[in-house]
């Protein structure tokens, strides 16, 4: 199996206008960015301060005001070459100018919103393709907060309720960029209580590793499958290779889903977790060992 060279930096977001509308959460009335120790961590994995970064805003209802934002962020750490990348429907990744840029870039950056319309928009383009392969032959970086980390995977989660997530049927997949495969990543993962749909997801695709990410947290993937927990909540993985019992496929829907023997884990700041091992590490020491 191909090793990628580049890095996936996927965020668990945190609430801001520009993200996909859930009415039992109230938006707030400013942008807020996660940590900033995060920011710094995705400047450190390409060029530090010196790095060129495109913001792609395509997920967002208000991407010039998130755009502005982004560079100011950036711009607070010092880093001032930020370019933002406005495709606001299919036709525009297909323009020449955008395409040079992606090129030239260090890493992108994918800000929230709304999931099925980064894959709906890039699916299949030659902005994606590039984008895959930079990230399969250089040091190249793909960072995404809310849904761009929810697309980064081969399997994606579009909708969802917290509360009806172990009922059948309410959790909806489809295909995501396909960055990574076999894992299945859901953001908000801690204000929310995404536990059941996380859960759900994973029952009903058991070969994929359930990534639940905190606000204000990440995880650092190298190699397609060394992770690394940053930012100051919590990662929670949910390997489902051992179920032993699901009924999933047998039940009607609209039924309660039964599990057994889906293992959980809890990653904080500096853990590690290998995905094609599906082992989980302390610290970077005992990582060695692998």
């Amino acid at each position: 199996m191909e090793v990628p060279k580049g890095k996936l930096i996927s965020v668990g977001g945190s609430e801001d206008k520009g993200t996909e509308a859930d009415p039992k959460f109230a938006q707030k009335e400013q942008l807020n960015f996660f940590e900033f120790g995060i920011l710094k961590r995705i400047l450190h994995e390409m060029k530090g301060v010196e790095s060129y970064v495109e913001v792609i805003t395509t997920a967002s209802q208000i991407p010039e005001e998130v755009g502005e934002n982004y560079i100011n962020a950036f711009g607070k750490l010092g880093c001032k070459n930020i370019g933002v990348i406005h495709i606001k429907k299919r036709e525009d990744a297909l323009k020449p100018e955008y395409l040079v840029r992606i090129k030239k870039a260090d890493g992108v950056m994918f800000t929230g919103g709304n999931q099925m319309r980064l894959t709906m928009i890039f699916g299949g383009t030659e902005f994606l393709k590039i984008i895959i392969d930079r990230y399969m032959n250089e040091n190249f970086v793909i960072a995404g907060t809310s849904a761009g980390a929810m697309a980064m995977s081969n399997t994606m989660i579009y909708q969802g309720s917290s509360t009806g997530a172990l009922l059948k049927g309410e959790v909806k997949i489809t295909t995501g960029l396909a960055f990574i495969k076999d894992v299945i990543i859901d953001s908000h993962f801690v204000t929310r209580g995404r536990f059941g749909r996380l859960a759900q997801a994973v029952a009903g695709n058991p070969g994929c590793i359930g990534i639940g990410l905190g606000e204000d947290t990440g995880v650092l993937i190298k190699e397609g499958n060394k992770m690394e927990a940053i930012g100051s909540g919590l990662v929670l993985i949910f390997d489902g290779h051992n179920i032993r019992h699901c009924n999933i496929a047998d039940i009607e829907e609209g039924q309660p889903i039964s599990i057994e023997n889906l293992v959980v884990h809890v990653m904080a700041k500096g853990n590690f977790y290998f995905l094609n091992e599906r082992k989980f590490f302390t610290n970077v020491a005992e990582t060695a060992s692998v």
